[in-house]
Order: structure tokens, then sequence, then C-alpha cells
């Protein structure tokens, strides 16, 4: 029979390490098996977790399992699977807070903040405004899936900035190919959104475009200038 979590030393149980060494020192398996709370008669919290994070590459991954992905798994049941989804939905949500008040100086700051946006499957365009200082005062989805990117209109992206009158603004989207060229309909868009900023007295400050680890700015690309 394998050990129980509470057989286990104080200092390597999740919630005592926890509340011993703060959260930064426990492990993944350790944190989800804090949100799992109990085990089942052959396995402790921790033995779940692990196969849970053993079925996906990274931890977004297991954000994108659904409810029934999640009971398929021994050990969890509807209410801890929902409690699953509902703490990937916080978190996601306050990293939304977490960018906001944050200064953009270069595109890698644009990707740095939106990193999220490569473990996407599908393609997620949004906004972010900012202010006279380039401060980001909000973060936008404006539509998301390949066909309805397709479609967007220049009016859907502009909603925003002319709503909040903020003076700023980047796009950003990625390619769930992990190849973060620009295409030639992300080239069009650009130059449509500059044309009616102008218009509108907006700034479009980029357009950045992620992949899988890397990131191309549309703006500083030679290839857009000269198109």
């Amino acid at each position: 029979m394998p050990l129980k979590i509470k057989e286990l030393p104080e200092s390597e149980r999740p919630y005592e390490k926890l509340k011993m060494f703060g959260a930064k020192s426990l492990s993944n398996s350790e944190l989800l098996a804090i949100i799992i709370k109990t085990g089942t008669k052959s396995e402790t919290a921790l033995d779940i977790a692990n196969r849970i994070i053993s079925l996906t590459n990274n931890l977004q991954e297991i954000c994108d399992l659904s409810i029934n992905d999640l009971t398929k798994v021994k050990g969890i049941g509807e209410i801890k699977a929902i409690q699953i989804k509902a703490t990937c939905e916080l978190t996601k949500r306050m990293s939304v807070n977490n960018k906001l008040q944050y200064q953009i100086k270069t595109p890698k700051d644009v990707f740095d903040i939106s990193s999220d946006l490569k473990f996407e499957k599908q393609e997620i365009l949004k906004v972010l405004i900012l202010n006279s200082k380039n401060y980001v005062t909000k973060v936008r989805d404006i539509v998301k899936g390949e066909s309805n990117f397709a479609k967007v209109s220049i009016k859907q992206i502009l909603a925003e900035n002319i709503r909040c009158q903020e003076p700023k603004m980047i796009m950003i989207h990625n390619h769930p190919s992990g190849d973060s060229t620009p295409s030639k309909s992300d080239l069009d868009i650009t130059r449509k959104t500059i044309s009616a900023c102008e218009l509108m007295g907006i700034e479009l400050l980029d357009h950045v475009v992620i992949g899988r680890d890397n990131y191309k700015s549309i703006l500083s690309m030679r290839e857009f200038d000269n198109s």
C-alpha cells in the first residue's frame, strides 16, 4: 500500500509545506494536489495530480482539458473537475489583470505579457489599450477562431479604444502552427487598421504575431514597409 499524504514527513505534505515554506516551494503536482484535496483508497491526491500532469505537455494544456476529460482520470469526479476548471479560469483572469499598468517599450514586452497565446490551439486576436505613456490600461479579446479572424472588422478592433478615449493600441494574435511569420492577411488587416487609426486620431504602435517561442513585429518588418 502506498503511503498516505498524512503519513509523509510534515515538510513533504503539500498543505504543510506551503504553510512552512510558501507556495513557490511547491511543485506543480503538489499545487494541483491541494486543489484535488483527497485521493482514493489506492492513490494519494499527489499521485492523481501526477497522472493528470503526465497527460499534458505543459500546465496550459491542463486548462484546455474539459470536465469530461478530467473525470476520465481515476479519482477525479465531477466536483473536483469543476474545481480544477474554476482554478484555471481564475488564473487566466488574474493573468489579464497583471498586464494592466504594464509599460510597453519594445515588441519583446508585448510578447512577454502575451506569451500565454503561444499555447492556444485557435487563432485569437487581442488588443492592448494604452495611455499616452504606453501603459496598458485594458486588454480585450476581439475574435477567436481562424474563420472568424478572417472576417474581423476594423470597427471591432477600434471599438474599445474609441469607447475609452485612449490614444494608443497594439494588436496581438497568435499562430497555432508555432510559426510567427505574418501572413498576407495579417499584413492587410494591419494596413487597414493603420488607415482607420489615423482617421480616428489613434496610434497603432504595433501588430505582434506570437509563435511557439518566438514573435514578429509587423510594423518593424521591411516586407510590410515596402508592400
